[in-house]
């Protein structure tokens, strides 16, 4: 299978709330192309929405590592920690994502 077909079925997926098939496949392309920022983000998500909090959290973390200004996946990062019971961790992400943003609103957990 290309890796633009099992991305565009990673996406269907996605789509579709089958998050457990969107992982297979977004994995399998990075696999091929570990630098693709935009299928590790749909992959951190995945994972978020599947409740698997520490594969999102790492997978944000390394696009952050690539990408420290996206504001999207910084308050992927910060829920995720949160809902690890972790903001005290969260705290500074929070800063960050409101300096980021220039909005306030993200220094309060009730942003979310």
């Amino acid at each position: 299978m290309t890796t633009l077909l099992t991305y565009n079925m990673g996406i269907q997926a996605f789509d579709e709330r089958d998050y457990k098939t969107a992982i297979e496949r977004f994995s399998a392309v990075l696999e091929e192309d570990p630098r693709n920022l935009n299928v590790r983000e749909y992959l951190a998500r995945a994972h978020y929405h599947r409740a698997s909090l520490r594969p999102a959290e790492a997978e944000a973390r390394t696009i952050l590592e690539q990408d420290p200004t996206n504001e999207f996946v910084t308050l992927l990062l910060v829920r995720s920690l949160e809902r690890q019971n972790r903001a005290d961790e969260a705290v500074g992400l929070r800063r960050r994502l409101a300096a980021l943003t220039g909005d306030d609103s993200h220094l309060t957990p009730q942003s979310l």
